[in-house]
Formats: structure tokens, sequence, C-alpha cells
């Protein structure tokens, strides 16, 4: 009766390990799944990626710098040649 038993848990054991392959099969197929609707959802969403957004980011922090620099230096002419920088009029027009 010891050997059928052994036997018996033996059949169970490999039962088990064989579940447990299947089930992670099952699991790495249904994450595949998911991962390829996902990527296909952020794609219909025409979402752009990091690397783009930091790219633009950074452009735009440029011409910021180079927009305040032309400020002041506008500025400095305005006041050289003594324009009010809101008419466009000289000092002396009025």
């Amino acid at each position: 009766m010891t050997q059928t038993t052994n036997r018996f848990f033996d059949e169970i054991g490999r039962l088990m390990n064989d579940a447990a392959g299947a089930a992670q099969g099952v699991k790495r197929e249904v994450d595949a799944v998911v991962r390829n609707q996902a990527e296909k959802i952020l794609r219909d969403l025409d979402l752009v990626k990091r690397e783009e957004f930091e790219a633009v980011k950074e452009m735009a922090r440029l011409a910021r710098e180079e927009n305040d620099a032309l400020k002041t230096r506008l500025a400095v002419l305005e006041a050289k040649l003594g324009v009010s920088p809101n008419t466009g009029s000289t000092k002396t027009d009025g």
C-alpha cells in the first residue's frame, strides 16, 4: 500500500507541476495580449514620446530666453532713440 500511496502522490505532484507550468504559459499569453492592447491604445491616443516632449520643452525654453534678450535689446535701443516703448513716438513729439 505504501508503494501505491507514493505513486499516487507522485502523480499528484506531477499534475500540479504541469498545472503550474500551464498557468505560467497562460500568464505570459495574457501579459502579451494586455501589453499589445495597451500599446495600441496609446498609439491611437496619438501621445508624444518623452524624448519628443523634452526636445520641444528645451526649444521653448531657448525661445523664451531669446525673446527676453530681444526685449532687453529693444528697450535699450528705444531708450537711446528716445522712443516711448508703448506708443512708438519720440519724447519730442508732443
